[in-house]
């Protein structure tokens, strides 16, 4: 590995990535639009990629895990574990880069891809020779594909990757982002997700092994490719090291996507996008399966798994949405729970039945109507854990969340009274799809 002291210099000669420094992943460069191939490589160099030798790899995958490098999708997974569990195999593996963002909140994933296209890739074909794959499949939204595809254009022009790098547009789906949807959109064109054996590590598309990784993930693995692990480590902290991408939207000032230190307080990141706007009522934590908190409550606390525990968060697909005191965050929650119930995949009762049913139950609770909560929380408890994938199971736990947070507000309702304005807006929900 190589530090960055004595790689990736800029015309000046300043290093450009140092220790303990940010931006990592989204360098500032003049002009905008996305790095080119020979920006890309006066920038970084090549790849450290010596070959296919066994001993290689595993010394890689090692350096991997003592960075402590996780998931940046929502599941915060080891990365070191998955590459090693898809090694094993006695298949050669395949390796899924996802960029589909299906999050409607979030935007790190595009904004990433529409910046840095070649780090994305680098990583992608580094995890493609760790585990011994011969070709990724690099997953993106419908809005980067172009720029993803110009980025791949121009590296087998320059013939850089012994990896064969394929680009997809995923499928337009909420569940489209969830591995095994994922695999099966790659495989047969429908994104179903699983929760039943076996494990995508162990078969997954063709029946092979196959590592999905979120492309934010794959960057990272790409500038830990560079500059090895004690470098990764020098921001974050000891547990949760590193940086990660956080889109913040809401009320505050300059909604955007912004890198921070992972651990760096809430109210800090808020601070990056130009503070608030106006006074809050509450924060939506990690996106759509996420989790309302009290503002008073999570500002403080620092942005990790770690440090938002104690109000029952984490930070998910790294997204801050600030609810303003004049926006309702029942009617909020509502739109958004309709929304995931219509992009159930249909596969089970308790997400086909269960989320129609509950969305009404809280659509009837942000209108002021008859509310019965005994029965809202029987019904969560029934869908909980018991469908054919977990996304009944991030559903209820937004709604749980949104009962705690909003909870003073629901005999306001009943009494046709609200807080806020109730003229929902705030968190996008894309037009419901047709039958």
């Amino acid at each position: 590995m190589n530090t960055p002291d004595t790689c990736s210099r800029e015309a000046d000669g300043e290093p450009v990535l140092r220790a303990g420094r940010l931006p990592r992943l989204l360098p500032q460069r003049l002009g905008g639009g996305p790095a080119s191939w020979v920006e890309h490589r006066a920038r970084y160099g090549g790849l450290p990629v010596p070959g296919w030798d066994e001993g290689w790899r595993g010394r890689f995958v090692a350096e991997v895990g003592r960075a402590g490098l996780t998931g940046r999708g929502g599941a915060s997974f080891p990365t070191a574990r998955k590459l090693r569990a898809v090694s094993v195999g006695r298949d050669a593996p395949t390796v899924i880069a996802n960029g589909t963002e299906g999050e409607p909140a979030s935007a790190k994933d595009k904004v990433l891809l529409a910046r840095e296209p070649h780090l994305v890739l680098d990583g992608a074909a580094l995890a493609a020779h760790l585990v011994g794959a011969r070709q990724a499949f690099v997953v993106v939204h419908e809005a980067v594909r172009e720029i993803v595809d110009r980025a791949a254009a121009e590296r087998r022009q320059a013939r850089h990757d012994r990896v064969r790098l394929k680009v997809m547009t995923g499928a337009d789906r909420f569940v489209g982002g969830e591995a095994s949807a994922l695999v099966n959109w790659v495989g047969n064109g429908v994104p179903l997700p699983t929760a039943t054996p076996p494990r995508i590590s162990e078969r997954g598309l063709d029946g092979r092994p196959t590592l999905v990784q979120n492309v934010e993930t794959l960057a990272h693995l790409a500038l830990i490719g560079r500059y090895g692990a004690e470098w990764f480590r020098s921001l974050g902290t000891a547990a949760e090291p590193g940086s990660m991408l956080v889109t913040v939207i809401g009320g505050v000032r300059r909604p955007g996507v912004y890198e921070i230190d992972i651990g760096q307080p809430t109210g800090e990141i808020l601070e990056l996008a130009g503070g608030l706007a106006a006074p809050l009522s509450a924060l939506l934590i990690g996106g759509y399966f996420g989790t309302w908190a009290a503002p008073e409550a999570v500002l403080p606390l620092p942005f990790s798994a770690d440090g938002l525990s104690t109000v029952g968060a984490s930070p998910g697909a790294g997204l801050i949405a600030a609810l303003s005191a004049d926006s309702c965050g029942l009617a909020e929650s509502a739109r958004v729970v309709r929304y995931l119930a219509g992009e159930s995949a249909g596969q089970c009762g308790p997400c086909v039945f269960g989320l129609d049913a509950i969305a009404g139950a809280l659509e009837d609770v942000a209108a002021g109507r008859s509310f019965r909560p005994d029965l809202l929380r029987r019904w969560m408890g029934q869908v909980d854990g018991r469908g054919a994938c977990h996304h009944p199971d991030g559903a209820v736990r937004l709604i749980r969340s949104a009962l705690r947070v909003f909870g003073a507000e629901i005999d306001q309702h009943a009494q046709g009274w609200c807080s806020g304005s109730r003229r929902p807006g705030v968190l996008p929900v894309p037009p419901r799809r047709r039958p």
